[in-house]
Formats: structure tokens, C-alpha cells, sequence
């Protein structure tokens, strides 16, 4: 028996590190009977053998887990988002912000073509108000490469985002010998190739960073649903000014007496953040915990 992390997960292999030797693995199936799946990132038991099939036999408690991309334990979620081609979507943007914080992940912002377009101090402002550290990169001279290095060292990371923003390119500025495939955006379609295809662990400076595969627009509802009561503690900059709100049933949005569109109106808080929030509590207004078991 060894115990060690899921690194890679294809066809029903997983590769698990155990002190830098990976085993090929297949998951017992009471997993299946139990309705779970195993996870890149999750901590496991697995048996060797010589001459048969290696097996997870259990996976440990996580801290953590996201559906998309699939991937547990994590500490830091680093958001890549491009300012052009394609251009930058504040939703979805601040969909996986407030996902990365209802799981109890750092969420850090990465905006990427920063010398195709002259916006990127005015998302780093609003970003960085809201109490996120952002970094500006630049793939073609490796700008802020250093910076996200230093921000990753002894941690489990990963690095998701739209498709095309460029999180494989920055990838291979920062750690070279990756050598990850990348792909440029498709002018027919308007949006990137998806050059990664599954979640993946490398382990550098003493951690592990994960590539993601990227995601539309159009595939991003199957992203996880943050419950009404839950959201406005998603969104960080709210906390300040949520106990002040005139009514206990207010939801935020647009309520009389409410502390928070009160804060927006007086610039404390970004109105293109307050419109997330808005979009995304009109889509779970409606939804009861017992429609997402």
C-alpha cells in the first residue's frame, strides 16, 4: 500500500505520484457504486502489484473540489483572462472568482495580451479594489512570468480560464521544459482551439501547478451554482457594507435600503462587479438546496 496524489487522469488510468515514482492506476469499483469519481489532485491509497492491475483503494478527505475544471485540493486558483482575442468577459470572470471563493480557494487574476490593448490598468483597478491580487502578463516578453512564479512555490495551483486567453503559453514562459501545446485564437469561430485536453499536476518549486482544458462562454452553466443566501459572501468587497442593509430578507440587487447598491452608486464597490453578482443571483433565485443534491 502507498499513499500519494492523482496527477492524471485518461480513459479510467490514473497516474498517482507516490515520492516522485508515478503508478498507473485503475479505481476500485465501489467507487462507481458509491457515485464518486476520483479527482486529479486527490490525496490516495492505491495497492501495487507485479504482475496485475494497480488500484486506488480509497481517497483521502478533501479539502476542496471543483466540477470544472475537475480538480481537488487546491490552494490557489489562478484566473486567466485575456484582454483581447477574446476579449475579456467580466462574468465569467467573476463566475470563477466567486466560485474559487466558495471553495475556500485564493483566487489570483491573471490578464494576459496586455500589448494588444491599453484596458488593462482599468481591470486591474477594479480587481485589485475588490481585495484580489492581479498580474498583467505579457506572452511574447514573458512580463509578470516572475511574478506568478513566486506566488506558486510549495502550493497545489491551477490556471483555468476561456478558451484562447493564453494559459499554456504563459505556462511555458514560466516553466519552459513544460512545453505545453498551445494554439492560436480561431478567426472563423472567434473564440481559442482547445490545446489542453484534461487536467494535468506538474510538480515545480517544491509544488504542483495544473493546465487546464479551457472552456466557452456557452459551456460555462455547467460550472458550479453558488446558493442565493450563499453569493453575496462570494463576492468579498460586499462584506463591509452587508450588515448595514435596512432589511434582513434584502437580497442586494436592487433592494431599498440596501447598503451594497448604495456602496455602488458611491463607487465603493464596481458596478461591473455588482452586475455579475446581479446576473448570477437572478439565475439561482429560484433554485432550493434540494435541487442541487
Amino acid at each position: 500500500m502507498k499513499t500519494g496524489k492523482i496527477i492524471k487522469g485518461i480513459g479510467g488510468f490514473y497516474y498517482v505520484d507516490c515520492d516522485g515514482e508515478v503508478f498507473e492506476c485503475k479505481a476500485r469499483g465501489s467507487f462507481r457504486k458509491q457515485g464518486i469519481t476520483p479527482l486529479v489532485g486527490d490525496s490516495v491509497n492505491i495497492s501495487v502489484f507485479d504482475n496485475s492491475e494497480n488500484a486506488i483503494e480509497t481517497i483521502l478527505p478533501r479539502k476542496n473540489e471543483l466540477i470544472r475544471p475537475p480538480l481537488a485540493n487546491l490552494d490557489s486558483l489562478f484566473i486567466v483572462a485575456s484582454l483581447v482575442d477574446p476579449k475579456i468577459n467580466t462574468l465569467i470572470l467573476d463566475n470563477l472568482i466567486a466560485v474559487a471563493e466558495y471553495k475556500k480557494i485564493e483566487p489570483i487574476i491573471v490578464l494576459t495580451k496586455i500589448d494588444l490593448d491599453d484596458s488593462a490598468d482599468k481591470y486591474k483597478s477594479i480587481y485589485e479594489n475588490a481585495g484580489f491580487k492581479v498580474v498583467l502578463c505579457d506572452n511574447t516578453d514573458s512580463r509578470g512570468a516572475g511574478e506568478i512564479r513566486n506566488l506558486l512555490g510549495g502550493k497545489c495551483s491551477a490556471f483555468t480560464g476561456n478558451t484562447g486567453v493564453g494559459k499554456s503559453s504563459l505556462l511555458n514562459n514560466i516553466f519552459p521544459t513544460l512545453n505545453l501545446a498551445t494554439g492560436e485564437t480561431s478567426k472563423k469561430l472567434g473564440r481559442g482551439r482547445h490545446t489542453t485536453r484534461h487536467c494535468e499536476l506538474f510538480k515545480v518549486d517544491g509544488g504542483y501547478i495544473a493546465d487546464t482544458p479551457g472552456f466557452s462562454s456557452l459551456d460555462f452553466q455547467r460550472c458550479e451554482k453558488i446558493l442565493k443566501d450563499d453569493l453575496p459572501h462570494c463576492f468579498r468587497e460586499f462584506e463591509d457594507f452587508l450588515p448595514y442593509c435596512k432589511f434582513s430578507t434584502c437580497t442586494h440587487t436592487c433592494d431599498k435600503g440596501c447598503a451594497v447598491v448604495e456602496a455602488v452608486e458611491q463607487g465603493k464597490i464596481s458596478k461591473s462587479r455588482h452586475d455579475s453578482y446581479v446576473s448570477m443571483y437572478n439565475e439561482v433565485k429560484d433554485i432550493k438546496e434540494w435541487n442541487m443534491k
